[in-house]
């Protein structure tokens, strides 16, 4: 792969995007982390994905230089539905995806961490969707999922403005889930990958999929499929070997099954 590089250790796979000097969401680094979400997916021995960014930044926004090369807005929209799709697969993706964040992560790079299921961040780091700065919008599905963290009045506040929110903001809007140290951002991500890596896959699927009925406001359809999901989930082998480690006080060991 060119601009991502991927470690596996103890069911986590920690993936680095690698594009200097600002790590920005060109095309070919969006379809190359697609195919590795492919290729994970089916990866029985990757549990949780830790996504992170080598050198200053995790991602400092989309290619706008890729911008220029664009010759129609037709073309320019199906690029945002490129990201659109992707990051929607990675929303919806049947294993925890861990953003940790250093320095900025902004546009195309917040949209990116809003689409994993958990934020990690550190007091230095900026995030923000500047786009408005340039004249333009959001391009991938990032008016959306902004509100739905930080509340409507917050996002247009950021949108209209382009000012950023600092870690410690980000977490008090409910952006991160916690902020950290520099030097400490990717201990307490594996750290807390390694919590998650122990549970069994089923039951996180599961979890998943029915946390996503929540951001479409489909209180009622999700009920009903949490009370599918929850027989079946039941039923697996994975269900019935953390009943029996309970009651045999041990930890439990999951296979996926």
């Amino acid at each position: 792969m060119e601009y991502l590089k991927v470690m596996r250790e103890n069911q986590v796979a920690l993936v680095t995007i690698n594009r200097p000097p600002a790590n920005a969401l060109g095309s070919a680094l969006l379809d190359e982390l697609s195919g590795l979400l492919h290729q994970m997916e089916t990866d029985q021995d990757v549990r949780v994905i830790v996504l992170h960014g080598e050198g200053r930044f995790f991602s400092a926004g989309a290619d706008i230089k890729e911008f220029t090369t664009i010759q129609s807005s037709d073309d320019f929209g199906s690029l945002g539905e490129k990201g659109q799709t992707l990051f929607e697969k990675m929303e919806r993706f049947p294993k925890p995806i861990i953003a940790a964040i250093h320095g900025a992560a902004l546009g195309g790079g917040l949209e990116l961490a809003m689409a994993c299921h958990i934020r990690l961040v550190t007091y230095k780091t900026k995030l923000g969707l500047p786009e408005l700065q340039l004249g333009l919008v959001p391009g991938f599905a990032g008016t959306q999922r902004l509100p739905r963290y930080v509340g409507a009045a917050k996002a247009a506040e950021m949108l209209f403005t382009s000012e950023p929110l600092s870690g410690k903001e980000a977490v008090e809007w409910g952006l991160a889930n916690h902020v950290y140290e520099e030097e400490d951002l990717l201990d307490k991500a594996k750290e807390l990958a390694g919590k998650i890596a122990k549970k069994s896959p089923v039951s996180i699927k599961a979890a998943i999929e029915l946390l996503n009925y929540g951001k479409t406001n489909q209180f009622y359809e999700g009920v009903k499929r949490e009370a599918e999901l929850f027989a079946e989930v039941f039923a697996s082998k994975d269900g019935q070997e953390g009943i029996q480690a309970f009651i045999e006080k041990r930890e439990p060991q999951f296979k996926g099954e």
